[in-house]
Parts: structure tokens; sequence; C-alpha cells
């Protein structure tokens, strides 16, 4: 993405997560921006509103849990991809569900990958450098 610095909407509601995939993402070589959003509805309301009067606010990439307040993830990503001016964003479902009800639910909604966060923190951090280098390196995301 050049020297424009990579957005990204991160979907948590738990701390601790939160805390562990900023910092990891901070550690990134490639310049990004995290919003962190607490709630289903309320990532629903940022993004809706970024593509009414806010479009510069357009995250390049989500990284959504499954088991939130208010919408959960599975109603975000079905929101997000039924909407023509979001469709095109990709969103990681990164959650502790390793249901397989949850994960086809996903993937039938057009989740880009589905990723089951590790239980240690070396392996939470390795993962999220494994998103990092495949999202940020390898793969072309679109500049909105």
């Amino acid at each position: 993405m050049d020297n424009q610095a990579i957005k990204i909407l991160l979907v948590e509601d738990n701390e601790g997560d939160i805390i562990l995939t900023t910092e990891a993402l901070s550690e990134c070589r490639v310049k990004n921006e995290v919003k962190v959003l607490r709630n289903g509805s309320d990532a629903l309301n940022f993004l809706m509103d970024c593509t009414v009067k806010n479009k510069h606010e357009m995250p390049h990439l989500i990284l959504l849990d499954i088991n939130l307040p208010k919408k959960n993830g599975h109603e975000v990503l079905q929101s997000a991809k039924n909407h023509p001016d979001l469709r095109h964003i990709p969103i990681i479902i990164l959650t502790t569900s390793a249901s397989e009800i949850d994960i086809l639910k996903a993937y039938q909604a057009h989740a880009n990958s589905y990723i089951i966060k590790p239980l240690e923190v070396a392996d939470f951090m390795t993962i999220t450098n494994k998103i990092e280098q495949f999202w940020f390196s390898i793969a072309k995301l679109p500049t909105n």
C-alpha cells in the first residue's frame, strides 16, 4: 500500500486479546493503524458511517471475533459482505470458536479466512505475525 498506513478494524470484546493483537500489530514491518471496537453493533455503525460520510476511515482489513455483544461476528460478517461498498474488504475471523458450525457459517457468508486463536501468548503473536506477512506483504489489498 505504498507509504499509506493499512487501516485495520479489530472487532473484539476481550481486553486481553485486544492488547495482544494490537501489540503484535504494532511490531509489524508494515505501517498500520488499528481501530478497536468492542461489539458488533458499534462495528456495523462504524462501517456504515464509512460508506456515507467518512470514506477516509474505511478499513483495508477487518479482524473479527465471533462471540461479540449486541451483534455477533456472524451478523457483522453477513451485513458487511452483503453491502456493495463493504464486500471488497477482507474479513478474517479471529476467534476461540473451533465449532464446525461457526466455521462453515463464516465461509458461507464469505469470510476471507477463519483463524482459531491459540491459547499460548507466543503462539498468538506468531499467528498475528503470519496474518501480517500474508495480508500485508503477499496479498494485494484494495486501496478503497
